[in-house]
């Protein structure tokens, strides 16, 4: 009798170690080259394209703000002409405008220009000195002689606050053409307020230049925000670019992949006619030659040698099969023709088919099945592979005198499982993602006599993913290895209970005016006399 299997213990298996990625290590190596080198032939300190994107800000920010400059400007001559002789302020008013459209004009010229470094530093300095002499215009104004009352100078404080304000925004993108404007201006009018030798024209001198230098620090903090925002730009682009550019890389790759793949799977449907058209003759020769059915051999060597050529066929063809059903599931082309299987008789089959080579071996395979397990919806075909594929495994690196323990129950959410153990040699742990890779062989296998191509496991897992089960290897060096493999609880075919209702019946009951007696002697009556009169 078979006792109950113990329930699997399924455990993950290790992941892979990471592997850094050294395309990232040359994109920063190459962003530092860049940065370094655009340092070196920059100007500000910055790459030139940012200098060429400030200038092109500050270039816009003038031209929008145009009309705001003109309004200040007549507004300041208009006032101012209450003060000083009219001829002067309208004098000033029309310099002022002058130099303004002198900026206007410069800016569209840039705007229009084709960009290049040069031509940028060239402008940048321009831009400067146009400002420049801006804001001395601004400082002939600001301290022509007036009155020295209060009046005047909150005027002169106020124009002078305002001018200020709105060249630092202006020029917020050229930090050193706000100071171009603005320093001018707040060193006049705090000589001018300095040299009338009053307590408050101090403290006005005072408050003109905290002013000055809070203008400036916001300029400079608008400057590095502008540029921030144009860096992170850059970045995005960059990052676009590199997955444009890996995104073609990755198409191009898949296109061949599959041309590869198309090419590979021709292959093998060509060469498989190919190969088995001349190995079905030489088993079917050498199986003649061994047998000896045409009489015996001169020399008894022969027969030996028949033999050697069928064993070797028989692995060719064997090997040759196992290939066409891994590239059938790596395509996916395997078709599952699924049906009710018992798990048990299956495992029990192939423990019969492998139980002499077991026995040639001296290794004892023992049984443990739970009793009453319903069918499964599967595919026979590959479930017997898969059994196949695990236990011949197990017999082959088990040394001999070792056991196998075949293990088929329930498991935990109500699936079916088969367990194959061993007391072989055993894995490393490292070497188990190779064991489960195509081709893939352990140390112990190569050093084992009987090598084979590594597809075993990898194919065994595959159909089993394909019947959406689990696959799990456990393995100790020197203790043995346990493979687990189970099938979920969707494909198990439980018993469906009985129906609580009555069936209906055969024949549906007529209308009739009988008494209960007859009724119930038609009933009784048999079917196949019904209507017979008998």
């Amino acid at each position: 009798m078979s006792n109950p299997a113990d329930k699997p213990e399924v455990v993950q298996l290790p992941a892979e170690p990471p592997i850094a990625a050294p395309v990232s290590h040359r994109r920063i190596a190459a962003q530092r080259v860049r940065e370094a080198r655009d340092r070196l032939t920059s100007t500000s300190g910055t790459r030139p394209a940012f200098d060429r994107e400030l200038l092109r800000q500050y270039v816009q920010t003038r031209i929008s703000a145009s009309y705001v400059v003109m309004l200040l400007v007549v507004a300041t001559g208009l006032l101012f002409g209450f003060w000083v002789e009219p001829v002067s302020a309208a004098a000033w008013t029309c310099g002022m405008l002058c130099i303004h459209a002198v900026v206007i004009r410069n800016c569209a010229r840039f705007l229009a220009e084709s960009p290049s470094v040069t031509a940028t530093r060239k402008w940048r300095t321009r831009f400067i000195l146009l400002d420049l002499l801006y804001g001395m215009c601004w400082t002939a104004i600001l301290i022509h002689p007036t009155s020295s009352d209060v009046v005047s100078n909150t005027l002169m404080m106020f124009l002078m606050l305002l001018v200020i304000a709105v060249s630092s925004m202006l020029a917020a993108s050229l930090p050193i053409a706000a100071l171009a404007v603005t320093v001018p201006v707040t060193s006049a009018i705090a000589l001018n307020f300095v040299l009338s030798g009053t307590f408050d024209n101090y403290v006005l001198a005072g408050l003109a230049l905290a002013a000055e230098a809070y203008f400036a620090l916001l300029a400079h903090r608008l400057h590095s925000t502008t540029l921030a925002t144009l860096e992170a730009r850059a970045e995005k682009d960059a990052l676009i670019g590199e997955l444009e550019q890996a995104k073609s890389i990755s198409d191009e790759a898949r296109h061949r992949a599959e041309a590869a793949n198309v090419a590979k799977s021709r292959f093998l449907a060509q060469m498989s006619h190919e190969l088995r058209t001349p190995l079905n003759a030489i088993l079917g020769f050498s199986e003649v030659m061994k047998s000896e059915i045409f009489g015996d051999h001169a020399v008894p060597v022969y027969k030996e040698y028949s033999a050697d050529i069928h064993n070797s066929g028989v692995h060719l063809l064997n090997l040759i099969n196992e290939i066409l059903d891994l590239s059938r599931i790596e395509a996916g082309r395997y078709e599952l023709n699924e049906e009710a299987v018992s798990l048990v008789h299956v495992v029990a089959d192939c423990h019969h088919l492998l139980k002499l080579r077991a026995s040639s071996r001296g290794i004892t395979i023992h049984e443990v099945f739970e009793h009453g397990m319903p069918r499964i919806w599967g595919d026979e075909r590959a479930t017997r592979q898969i059994v196949l594929n695990l236990l011949s495994n197990s017999i082959k690196f088990t040394p001999q005198g070792g056991e196998i323990w075949l293990k088929v129950g329930w498991t935990a959410s109500g699936g079916q499982y088969l367990s194959v153990k061993d007391t072989g040699s055993g894995i490393a742990e490292d070497e188990i993602p190779i064991v489960l890779a195509s081709f893939g062989q352990g140390s112990n296998s190569i050093k084992s006599a009987e090598q084979g191509a590594g597809l075993g496991l990898p194919i065994a897992k595959s159909l089993i993913d394909m019947h959406g089960g689990t696959f799990t290897l456990k393995s100790k060096l020197r203790i043995g290895t346990e493979v687990i493999v189970t099938f979920p609880p969707e494909r198990v075919m439980s018993a469906l209970a009985p129906m609580a209702e009555e069936a209906p019946p055969l024949q549906p009951e007529t209308a009739s005016t009988g008494t209960a007696d007859d009724k119930r002697r038609a009933r009784n009556r048999p079917i196949m006399n019904a209507g017979t009169g008998l």
